[in-house]
C-alpha cells in the first residue's frame, strides 16, 4: 500500500478499533466520536441526559447547556494508546433574552510518524492531526423543562501533506420529569460533509441519531443511564473476515442453528451504553459503565478481561469539579482520561460596599 492510501485509511481504521469497530473504515473524521469527558468515559462512552451544570458533557449533547454554566470554562484531556492523545476545551456565555452559548476546541494529535517509501526506504517523519471548532446554543421552549440546542463544527485534519476540512451539525432536545426523577433526551450527530477531501472524493461522516434516558429516584443517592445508539441502523454486527463465525460443526459438518432470539438481542444490545453514577456525597461520585458493542468487537476469545467496561469518580474541592475515568478497550491497553471544569464567576472579587451614614 502506497503512503497515500495508507494516509486517507489511517484515521478511520484507528479509531474504529478504539471506537465502533463494526462501522469504523465508512466515514471520515472518526475522531468527532471519541468520549471527550472523562465522566461520559466512566459511563460507558456515551451520557445524553445528564443535565446538571456540567459544561464537560455539553459537547456530547448541546441542550444540555444551561444557565448555571455562564462563565464556565472545561477541560479535558485524554492520555490514549502509544503516543495519540486528544483533549476538548470550552466556555459557555450567558446572554439575556438569547439563551447560552458555548465556544469550544476539539483536538487529536496522532503524534510523529516515520516516513517511508513502499520497500521501507526512511525519509524523516510526518505528523498528523485533527481539530474541530465549535459553537454551540441552547434555549429552553415553553417552560425550563425542556430544552433545545445546536453545534456548529467546523472541522479541519492534516495527515502528513494532506489536508481535509468539512463542518457538521448536532442538534439536540431535552426534557426533564422533575416529580419522577427521568430525564430523556435525543441527539442528531454530524449531519454535514467534507468540504475539501484528501485525495478526488469526499467521505461520508459519521452520521448518527441516538436517545438516552436517566433515572434518579428521589432519596436514593444513584443515578441510571441508558443511551441507545445508531437509532437510523438496526444491524450493526460486524463479521472479522480474517476469523468468521463457524457455520457448522467442524467434527460432524452439520449446520450450526443461531436461535433467533439470541440473534435479534445481540443486535439490541450493540446500541446499548450503560452507566451508573453513586453520589457519594454533594461533592463525591463514583461511576461506572458498560459498553456492549465495545466488547463485543474488540474482546480477544481466550482472555476477555475487562474490555467494554469503565469506570471512574469526581469531585469538587474549593471551586474546581475534577473528574478521572479508565476506559478498557483491549488487552492491549486503556484510556485514561482526565476533565476539570470551574466557574469563573467564582473567583470575582465581591463588591466592597460601604455603610451608610449616619
Amino acid at each position: 500500500m502506497n503512503v497515500k492510501k495508507l494516509l486517507l485509511l489511517f484515521p478511520s481504521l484507528f479509531l474504529a478499533y478504539a471506537g465502533n469497530a463494526q462501522m469504523g473504515g465508512n466515514n471520515t473524521y472518526e475522531f468527532l466520536n471519541l468520549p471527550i469527558s472523562a465522566r461520559v468515559s466512566a459511563l460507558g462512552g456515551n451520557l445524553l441526559t445528564a443535565r446538571d451544570g456540567d459544561l464537560n458533557v455539553a459537547l456530547v449533547n448541546p441542550s444540555l447547556l444551561t444557565d448555571s454554566m455562564d462563565n464556565n470554562l472545561a477541560l479535558s484531556y485524554i492520555n490514549y494508546f502509544s503516543d495519540v492523545n486528544y483533549g476538548y476545551v470550552a466556555y459557555a456565555k450567558k446572554f439575556k433574552k438569547l439563551g447560552v452559548f458555548s465556544a469550544g476546541l476539539q483536538y487529536l494529535d496522532y503524534g510523529k510518524f516515520i516516513r517511508a517509501d513502499e520497500i521501507g526506504i526512511q525519509d524523516g517523519t510526518f505528523s498528523a492531526n485533527e481539530m474541530s471548532f465549535n459553537i454551540s446554543y441552547a434555549h429552553s421552549i415553553l417552560d425550563t423543562n425542556f430544552t433545545v440546542g445546536a453545534t456548529l463544527k467546523t472541522i479541519y485534519s492534516h495527515l502528513e501533506s494532506y489536508t481535509s476540512y468539512g463542518s457538521a451539525l448536532d442538534l439536540g432536545a431535552t426534557y426533564i420529569y422533575p416529580k419522577r426523577g427521568l430525564t430523556a433526551a435525543v441527539v442528531i450527530k454530524n449531519a454535514g460533509r467534507q468540504w475539501k477531501a484528501y485525495a478526488d472524493v469526499n467521505e461520508k461522516l459519521p452520521f448518527e441519531i441516538q436517545a438516552g434516558v436517566s433515572m434518579k429516584p428521589k432519596h436514593v443517592p444513584f443515578r441510571l443511564s441508558l443511551v441507545y445508539e445508531n437509532v437510523e441502523k438496526w444491524d450493526l454486527t460486524y463479521i472479522d473476515p480474517a476469523n468468521p463465525p463457524l457455520t457448522e460443526d467442524p467434527l460432524t459438518g452439520e449446520p450450526i442453528k443461531q436461535k433467533k432470539y439470541k440473534v435479534q438481542g445481540d443486535k439490541l444490545m450493540r446500541h446499548l451504553v450503560i452507566g451508573g453514577e453513586f453520589i457519594i456525597t454533594k461533592n463525591f461520585f463514583l461511576r461506572a459503565g458498560y459498553n456492549y458493542q465495545h466488547r463485543k468487537e474488540l474482546k480477544v476469545d481466550y482472555k476477555r478481561g475487562m474490555t467494554g467496561f469503565s469506570f471512574g469518580f469526581g469531585f469538587r474541592v474549593y471551586k474546581f469539579h475534577f473528574s478521572y475515568a479508565r476506559a478498557s478497550y483491549h488487552l492491549a491497553g486503556a484510556s485514561n482520561n482526565f476533565s476539570l471544569s470551574f466557574d469563573l464567576n467564582s473567583f470575582a472579587k465581591k463588591k466592597f460596599t460601604s455603610p451608610a451614614n449616619p
